[in-house]
């Protein structure tokens, strides 16, 4: 039975643009019949892979280039410096074998005779982005440094299996996967999933016009007084609710070890639960920290809460005539709608753990045991191993 890590968060953001579309306004999407605020799932991953990487080695961490040529010169030139005037065929024997490993085999041995006339060739950037990590680049580097020295060394690599093996994935790839189209092999499904954002009430877009002043202009007397520049910057605010899984056999597949899986549960959750996209936030300094967050082991499936919010959050006058913003009843409504569904379906989480960081959200405490916002990432990694 597989099992499930479901984080769940409810976050406030004031006036801000953190993830915008073409035109610059913040993006939206229509969900239970009214305009939301939206933050992608692009736009969060990035923000939660940059967050984590900053707690690993260079050689752990995810890169997503076109430039894969140069950084497998770099590593081979670093191994063995001598091989500097060959290096170019070294590096397309590499690609021929690995990103262009399912080409017809007339096409990748023109590709590496083409390197061999015009070597060039082969540091130029891909067609396409490809996620690898620094070890998997440095194994590769090894493995053609060593075969440099046979008669053949595109054949005697081209005979190595497995040569990129789960232990040199970093935790990027093995969490938000990787789609190779000219090597299946080199293909990794993904163990996360994120969701966009979607705010729990209807959104109205708002503009700030502004104007910026000539400072030297303003010193001459004889010159206008108008600005220098004129312009208008489109925000929004909203509470929203975010959502991440983790399928965690699938994790402990790509790292090919349980403890990589859970330093990387564990710092996915950390930097998923505080990491943001950064859209515009010189203009706005948005950061905030979520109202409250629900962290779930499971062993049935993955379960996204966001129908609690189907029905818009308004923010409606209390019964003593306040105004009760989002928040507070997001939360409210968060918890009724999980413990509706414990109740109707009998499926039910094998560790909740949650944690608050304003008394208006305080009745999450309903959903399970509260640990600090800090501590979320450890606590869930004790909680799954608990439960095995």
């Amino acid at each position: 039975m597989s099992r499930f890590i479901d984080i769940h968060v409810l976050q406030t953001l004031p006036p801000s643009n953190p993830n915008r579309d073409d035109t610059g306004a913040p993006k939206t999407a229509t969900f239970g019949g009214v305009r939301r605020m939206r933050i992608s799932s692009q736009a969060i991953k990035r923000a939660t892979r940059e967050s984590f990487e900053k707690e690993l080695h260079e050689s752990s961490r995810g890169i997503r280039t076109k430039r894969v040529p140069l950084l497998l010169k770099k590593a081979i030139l670093r191994i063995e410096p001598t091989l500097e005037a060959n290096v170019a065929n070294l590096v397309g024997i590499v690609l021929a074998e690995t990103v262009f490993r399912d080409k017809k085999k007339k096409d990748k041995k023109k590709y590496v005779n083409d390197i061999s006339k015009n070597p060039e060739l082969a540091f130029g950037e891909l067609d396409a982005l490809v996620f690898i990590s620094g070890s998997e680049i440095q194994r590769m580097a090894e493995a053609i440094v060593e075969d440099a020295g046979t008669e053949d060394p595109h054949g005697a690599f081209s005979r190595r299996k497995d040569i990129l093996q789960p232990e040199d994935q970093s935790f990027s790839v093995a969490l938000f996967g990787r789609m190779v189209a000219s090597n299946a092999n080199m293909n990794v499904d993904a163990a996360c999933q994120v969701a966009h954002a979607l705010g729990v009430g209807e959104v109205e877009s708002e503009y700030d016009y502004y104007t910026a002043v000539d400072d030297e202009k303003k010193r001459d007397d004889e010159a206008d007084e108008g600005a220098g520049m004129i312009g208008t910057i489109e925000f929004a605010s909203a509470t929203v609710y975010r959502y991440a899984t983790i399928n965690v056999d699938l994790l402990e597949e790509n790292l090919g070890s349980v403890d990589a899986a859970d330093d990387a549960i564990r710092l996915f959750i950390d930097s998923f639960v505080r990491a943001m996209p950064t859209g515009k936030v010189t203009t706005f300094a948005n950061r905030t920290l979520p109202d409250a967050v629900v962290v779930q082991v499971r062993d049935d499936q993955s379960i996204n809460l966001v129908g609690a919010f189907e029905e818009p959050v308004p923010a409606k006058a209390a019964g003593d005539g306040t105004r009760k913003g989002f928040a507070g009843p997001a939360v409210e409504r968060l918890v009724a709608f999980e413990k509706d569904m414990r109740a109707l379906t009998g499926m039910t989480p094998k560790a909740s753990l949650v944690a608050w960081t304003t008394h208006k959200a305080e009745s999450i405490a309903e959903l399970g045991q509260q640990v600090r916002l800090v501590d979320l990432g450890g606590a869930a990694v004790d909680a799954l191993r608990g439960q095995q």
